[in-house]
This record gives C-alpha cells, structure tokens and sequence, in this order.
C-alpha cells in the first residue's frame, strides 16, 4: 500500500469519525432533553482518552468537557471486542450518589471503537420522588395528629432536605442559590440548626461550605 493510499484511507477515517460524532452529538441532546433532570448524557471521543468528554447534558456528576475517559471507556479503547452495550449496571457518582448507567459503544466502518454514548440515572431523585408520591396519596383520618420528623440528628435533617427537593422536582445538589437560601431558612424555623454538627450535615449534603451555610442562616 502506498503513502498516499495510506493517507487517503486516514483523512477517510478522520471524516467518518467526525460525521458519527456529530451525528451522536444530536442524539445525546435529544435524549437529554427528554429525559432531563433525571438523566446525565455524555459523549467520550474514545480517540482522545485524556480529554474524552465531548458533550454532557443533565450534568449530575459535575464533570467538565475535556475530563478523562472512564475504566469503561479506556476498556473499550484497548479491547476492539468489548461489549458494544452494556445496560443498567450499578454505578456512582463522586460524592457517593447512587447511579443506574447504560453505556453504548460506537465503532467505525473498520470496527474500531471511536466514541461512547453514556446515561447516567440518579436514583436518588426517584427516591425524593418517593416521598413525594407517599405524602400525595396520604390520607388523614378525622382526629389523626400530623407526622412531624423527629429531630433526632443527621437522619431527620436529611429527611427534610430530601423533602424539599422533591417538592422542587430537583436533587438536594442540584438547588439553586435562592432554593438553598430557602431551605436554610425552613430549617432554622423548624430548629435543625440547632442539633450538634447541622451546618456541616448540611453543607456536605447540599455541597456548598458552612461558611455558605451560615451566610443563609442570618
């Protein structure tokens, strides 16, 4: 094979590649606007494993485009033969959410692995959604007493927190600042602020500073 052969097979290659990449670039829009907020779509260029991530929408786990592949993707650069779909497997998040992630492999015309089309579910939002649908269908007897959560420490502060993100239809992270402000201050109103260690029970949850949490308290 010649040096021009050779070079016309690569600029052939390099114009396959973009075109699929793009082309996934619309699909992984189209499914994160569907799916929006309950799952994270992201496109890796397998091409370049230390800055694979092309395009991410629904951005629950915080990365930025550029960030390295996964183990899942580099598995899929060194193995031609690694599974092309692999559905529904256990996952997580960096600060420990529990995520349902699909993974589809992309490969060119000659076979080879060159991108990846990744959804990443947060179940934690199912499960705020969860308390959400039990108090919806709740039905009080004529002399029942309301339930309150009992302040009992880190367990029932979360509980409220997760309650107020689910009334939002949203994650406990993915508050905006006027939200938090406003849970800061049901929480001061309902006296979490004073069990032993709450601002920083809270910052961790949430994922702002204490000081942040202080700031809302005043």
């Amino acid at each position: 094979m010649t040096k021009n052969s050779n070079k016309v097979d690569l600029d052939k290659r390099l114009s396959e590649r973009e075109l699929l990449i793009e082309q996934l670039k619309h699909v992984a829009k189209g499914l994160g606007d569907t799916f929006s907020p309950f799952c994270e779509i992201v496109v890796h260029d397998l091409d370049d494993p230390e800055h694979a991530i092309l395009a991410i929408h629904n951005n629950l786990s915080m990365r930025k485009l550029g960030a390295q592949a996964t183990e899942l993707g580099l598995a899929r650069i060194s193995d031609p033969d690694y599974p092309q779909v692999i559905s529904n497997y256990a996952n997580a998040f960096g600060d420990g959410r529990q995520v349902k992630s699909t993974s589809i492999g992309i490969k060119d015309s000659s076979g080879e692995y060159i991108a990846a089309l990744c959804m990443n579910v947060d179940l934690t939002m199912f499960q705020n959604l969860q308390v959400m649908i039990g108090k919806f269908t709740n039905i009080d007897n004529e002399n029942a007493i309301e339930e309150t959560i009992e302040l009992g420490g880190a367990e029932g502060i979360i509980s409220r927190i997760d309650e107020f993100a689910s009334r939002l239809s949203t994650t406990p992270r993915s508050l905006n600042r006027d939200d938090r402000k406003t849970l800061i201050k049901e929480l001061k109103d309902a006296g979490c602020l004073e069990i032993r260690r709450a601002p920083d029970i809270i910052a961790k949850y949430i994922g702002v500073s204490r000081a942040t949490i202080y700031g809302y308290a005043k």
